[in-house]
């Protein structure tokens, strides 16, 4: 898929001068319509853009992936310590607003009297509206997860500071409080899971990851209310409502329901964290991550997904380029990467650190929105941390990671009990490659409690060259003693939307990377 796209993206306003055709060579663009572009293709580049994005060597190699600790550097440790580069949150930022744009444009599209009935050939037009109001929702979650207030747009609610994409206000729009935006991103999935229609198409063709089931979009949007619901409880009025409302209008029972989306099995479009390591070898497992697994902290014994997880050490960058991966015979041949480290000390570190596994560094990997693992942690919570949830929820990871039977009876026979702690370090184990969730819920409960944090010491995989075995985790960003608890505001947005953004920073406590949004109370 090429775009040819002229963005202005100064705070939250992309303007698209041409359409896009399929990135999976499946949607075929009229050239001769670019000011009314098909849904399929709209809706089917926008999600594969916003993944490509989010999960990549960026956002999430450099970013989060480390920041909770599945990941940690081999050479550049900087970011592993905080000091991630300004690039990476404009990325985010501008891209996030512009994938917005394109589902805003569907809605468009499937309103205006003009085009909806032409729409309507490719599915049903409520549908792709609630698709698309979905999907805004999704991405405007993980914006303000990551902000705080920021600019948003509502299809259903015209309040006065929701101004994001509206090209009549300004090219300076106001920044909506954190109070607003989840109390409508909740209203936003629960009407639009209200409007569709469950015997009808979304989109006959272009639909990567609803697969044209209205059914599965339904337990998608209630799944996600109750993630958002479970996030602000105690903070947003309407949340515990909205907690009740979203399970009993059904969220996901099965791992048929989860919501992902599957690259091609090839060079042309594989996986973007896969495709990373076509030029890089950045990316290592973490120590902490592994030592969890392995059952060496958190309480729990050798957990069978360490194999899928991570690879043996043996395993070198060229067998991940020519797809040669091999799987651990045992614990004892997989190693993670120490982190936090000093730069000075990563190069004697790494040769004796995994990469990611093979069932992660592929081309056909699975990128995935929501799962319905994490849907059953959201239940154990919702039910007073319940064994019944607590177990299913770790069933189903197992099982969506090709675990085998005896193993995972085995695992879970030696569970123990659900509480707070267990479950959340089981939610985060889950929730492996969806870091941007992985660090929302530590920001949130403070689990799991086996991070090394800064200030703390550790120790190396072998000796560096002048015989040190140990280190502290240092942060390069002044005040943080603990995972950040927000990313900084994008340069660009500071400079041309200037009064705004002063605003929101007072109004949020300061744009530092130690600033706590709303729900973050822990």
């Amino acid at each position: 898929m090429k775009k040819i796209v002229t963005i202005i993206a100064l705070s939250g306003i992309a303007f698209v001068s041409n359409s896009c055709a399929d990135k999976f060579d499946e949607i075929d663009v009229n050239p001769n319509s670019t000011e009314n572009p098909l849904p399929t293709g709209l809706f089917n580049s926008a999600t594969k853009e916003y993944m490509d994005f989010t999960r990549d060597g960026w956002v999430s190699g450099r970013m989060m992936l480390p920041w909770v600790q599945y990941s940690a550097q081999r050479q550049y440790t900087e970011e592993d310590r905080y000091q991630y580069r300004l690039s990476t949150d404009d990325q985010y930022w501008r891209r996030s607003y512009y994938v917005a744009n394109d589902y805003k444009k569907i809605i468009s599209l499937n309103t205006d009297p003009a085009t909806a009935a032409l729409m309507s050939t490719y599915g049903s037009n409520k549908n792709q509206i609630a698709a698309s109001r979905i999907m805004l929702s999704y991405v405007f979650l993980n914006l303000v997860d990551a902000f705080g207030d920021v600019p948003y747009w509502s299809y259903g609610n015209k309040d006065a500071d929701f101004q994001a994409l509206d090209i009549d206000a300004s090219l300076q729009p106001k920044f909506a409080s954190q109070q607003k935006i989840y109390t409508d991103i909740m209203k936003e999935l629960k009407e639009a899971a209200e409007m569709i229609e469950i015997n009808k198409d979304i989109l006959i063709e272009g639909d990567q990851i609803f697969e044209n089931d209205p059914s599965k979009m339904k337990k998608f949007a209630n799944s996600l209310r109750l993630r958002v619901a479970t996030r602000v409880k105690g903070v947003v009025p309407t949340a515990a409502g909205h907690i009740t409302d979203a399970i009993a209008s059904g969220v996901m029972t099965s791992n048929n329901d989860n919501v992902g989306l599957t690259y091609e099995n090839n060079l042309v479009n594989p996986s973007p964290f896969f495709l990373t390591y076509q030029s890089r070898s950045d990316f290592a497992i973490s120590k902490t991550f592994v030592q969890l697994l392995k059952g060496q902290t958190g309480g729990f014994s050798e957990d069978p997904r360490l194999f899928k997880y991570a690879s043996p050490t043996s395993v070198k960058i060229g067998n991940i380029r020519g797809q040669t991966m091999t799987e651990a015979a045992s614990a004892s041949q997989i190693s993670g990467m120490p982190y936090g480290l000093p730069s000075t000390l990563a190069a004697s570190q790494a040769s004796s650190a995994s990469f990611f596994g093979a069932s992660v560094l592929k081309p056909a990997y699975t990128e995935i929105f929501m799962e319905y693992a994490e849907v059953e942690f959201l239940l154990a919570e919702a039910n007073g941390w319940s064994q019944t949830n607590y177990v299913n929820g770790v069933k189903a990871s197992l099982q969506r990671w090709d675990i085998d039977d005896a193993k995972i009876t085995s695992f879970v026979a030696s569970l123990p009990a659900a509480n707070k702690q267990n479950v959340l370090t089981q939610k985060y184990v889950s929730l492996f490659m969806q870091p941007a969730e992985a660090w929302a819920e530590y920001r949130r409960t403070g689990y799991p409690n086996t991070l090394l944090l800064p200030g703390q010491s550790a120790n190396l995989n072998v000796p560096s060259a002048t015989g040190q075995t140990t280190y502290i985790f240092t942060s390069l960003i002044a005040g943080l003693t603990d995972l950040p608890t927000r990313i900084f505001y994008p340069t660009q947005v500071k400079n041309l939307n200037t009064s705004n953004y002063q605003a929101a920073a007072s109004a949020i406590g300061g744009d530092k990377m130690n600033t706590k949004l709303i729900w973050d109370t822990n």
